[in-house]
């Protein structure tokens, strides 16, 4: 039985060795304006086992979670899930007016007939479908090409709602009218992203802080990473655009959210502008 609330019962030390396993394991920075936030998911994870010692919890996932389970539902609760689709729209008006035609028309050139899009950080799914909505409406050639969208997030939660492509009404609010029509079904109280449109997009698990499963991402033309890397210190955010960058085709470009910037920690991307929009590609 608890004593007390498990909130009650960890203390700033207990934070900053729980902060210590989940930067090593995840990559995640989290200072100490976010302590009360840290501190009510790691109470609500404490609770839900039958804790009421935080230094039995910090023992469970420094030492005796050897299956990586504790620490996948303590990163289900820690990482933020907001967004929705058409999300910055003007980036995404870049996108489609420049950066997508001019890849395209690359590799039309090149008698190529595939084209890979990586959403990392993918969240519950919005921007992914979003994409796949933009590249069917933009070149509606894709069903003759080989078109994946690879849709990767920490959150095993999140990515059952990619599988199921089911959406509420917040999440669509910002979708125009004519993509409603087109590649949205009305069911219930939300909307389902039609078949063909879904198919575009394949999920998967990926921690942004596992180098060998990174090294295994390779050969896309576009990568957003939006509103993601704030979350990651300048040592973990490095490294994970350095396997951005490998990851990238030559003449591929990454999509960051409009109050990030990769420009710290790496030159190797050169920085273009699309109208009200700032990108980066690799050369």
């Amino acid at each position: 039985m608890l004593t007390q609330e498990p909130y009650k019962t960890i203390s700033a030390e207990h934070l900053e060795k729980l902060g210590q396993q989940i930067y090593r394991k995840l990559g995640l920075y989290f200072d100490d304006k976010k302590n009360y936030f840290l501190k009510t998911r790691v109470a609500k994870r404490m609770a839900a086992l039958g804790m009421d010692d935080p230094n039995d919890y910090i023992f469970l996932v420094s030492y005796a979670d050897t299956n990586g389970l504790e620490m996948q539902a303590l990163a289900n609760l820690i990482t933020t899930n907001e967004t929705y689709m058409f999300r910055e729209y003007d980036q995404l008006q870049g996108f489609a007016n420049h950066c997508l035609p001019e890849v395209l028309s690359a590799k039309q050139d090149r008698g190529e007939k595939s084209l890979r899009i990586w959403c990392a950080g993918c969240s519950s799914g919005e921007e992914a479908y979003t994409l796949a909505m933009i590249v069917q409406e933009v070149f509606p050639q894709s069903q003759s090409w080989d078109c994946k969208i690879v849709a990767t997030d920490i959150d095993e939660n999140m990515l059952r709602k990619v599988v199921a492509a089911r959406y509420e009404q917040r999440s669509i609010n910002d979708v125009p009218q004519e993509y409603k029509d087109k590649y949205l079904i009305a069911e219930g109280e939300g909307y389902v992203v039609r078949r063909r449109t879904a198919a575009l997009v394949e999920p998967r698990h990926l921690n942004l802080n596992d180098r060998m499963a990174l090294r295994a991402m390779r050969g896309f033309d576009f990568i957003f990473c939006r509103n993601v890397l704030i979350y990651f210190d300048d040592l973990s955010r490095k490294s994970v655009v350095d396997h951005f960058y490998n990851a990238l085709n030559p003449g591929g470009y990454i999509f960051l959210g409009h109050s990030e910037s990769i420009g710290r920690v790496t030159t190797a991307f050169k920085l273009k502008r699309f109208e009200n929009h700032l990108v980066y590609v690799k050369e």
